[in-house]
């Protein structure tokens, strides 16, 4: 029985990851960058002009988004780590897009490596 280690690493043998060191040409490269992540995560901090789209919800978002649906679209993907957003980018592969690449190391790994990033200012209610 296969758990989900062995789902990302049969996700990571059919996806094209790009390294850290080449993620932020690929990102200015990109039509839409993907952060899979959930909100909380995403609104804690993200690499600027990420998209929010948790990977629970990606395939509906896609399908039901007119500006989304085509197939021809350059997409980056990444989340915590990297392995929801290669099964991610294993989906958006299945539905047809040509373009999809997944950042290596994900959010851990650029965050580690002190690239730009941005966190929502939200309001305090305590």
């Amino acid at each position: 029985m296969k758990n989900a280690h062995d789902l990302v690493l049969e996700a990571k043998a059919q996806i094209h990851e790009v390294a850290l060191e080449d993620a932020e040409a690929a990102i200015r490269a990109a039509d839409l960058l993907l952060d899979v992540r959930e909100a909380d995560e995403f609104h804690a901090g993200h690499i600027p002009g990420a998209i929010n789209i948790p990977r629970g919800v990606l395939e509906f978002k896609l399908s039901n988004d007119p500006a989304l649906c085509a197939r021809e679209l350059n997409i980056v993907l990444y989340c915590k780590t990297s392995g929801r957003a290669a099964l991610a980018a294993c989906s958006l592969q299945a539905m047809g897009y040509r373009q999809v690449q997944s950042l290596a190391g994900g959010f851990d790994a650029w965050s580690a490596a002190g690239k730009a990033q941005v966190a929502a200012n939200l309001p305090n209610f305590e």
